[in-house]
């Protein structure tokens, strides 16, 4: 938990710093986009689908230097398939992200009102359900994750853009040592999405 304190602390100082800014923008964006190289360990009967649906939305704070923050949500439906047996998990498998994040961007005066490049690290949770009727053993955990990634927002006119985004998420697991440890995620996917980006 140490290693994930100090990144809680670190998040913080460079909140800290951004509300020294004098500008800053709020940006909302729901966005639509496919997981892919999904993995997961909470089940032996299924299998996370390789490729599956995601939909979700993000507020942004965002200033002119390159300091910002956001909290993000995410929902993929069918994200679990038989893989064993065939049909052994319902079509209301299903996971949710929910995790918050700090931006680091290239400064506005760079960038003005093109394409604005930005990396993402946080965390948050992850929650996974499913039915599994093989073993009549449903799925239902909520694990803490965390998030990396990293994309671009440009806005067409002062109040609407589009906002492109790659970003990683994944679970964190328990060593003997009670350590959180970065391998062998028990849940982890990529996900690549676009969206609508409204500035206020």
């Amino acid at each position: 938990m140490k290693a994930l304190v100090r990144a809680a602390v670190l998040t913080g100082i460079c909140l800290g710093i951004s509300t020294q800014t004098a500008h800053a923008d709020y940006i909302f964006t729901p966005f639509v986009g496919k997981t892919f190289a999904a993995q997961q360990t909470l089940a032996p009967t299924v299998d996370a689908d390789k490729q599956t649906w995601i939909v979700g939305g993000s507020a942004a704070w965002l200033t002119s230097s390159i300091f910002g923050a956001e909290v993000d949500f995410g929902y993929a439906p069918r994200f679990f398939a038989g893989d064993r047996v065939q049909n052994v998990v319902s079509p209301g498998s299903n996971v949710m992200s929910f995790t918050g994040n700090a931006l680091l961007t290239v400064p506005l005066s760079v960038t003005r009102e093109s394409l604005r490049p930005y990396l993402s690290a946080g965390l948050g949770m992850l929650h996974a359900g499913a039915d599994d009727i093989a073993s009549a053993s449903p799925i239902d955990r909520n694990l803490l994750a965390v998030s990396i990634g990293g994309g671009a927002i440009g806005f067409l006119n002062r109040r609407a853009g589009v906002r492109f985004d790659l970003r990683h998420i994944r679970s964190t697991s328990e060593g003997p040592d009670n350590r959180t440890l970065l391998n062998e995620p028990r849940l982890g996917f990529w996900r690549a999405t676009i969206g609508v980006a409204l500035r206020y």
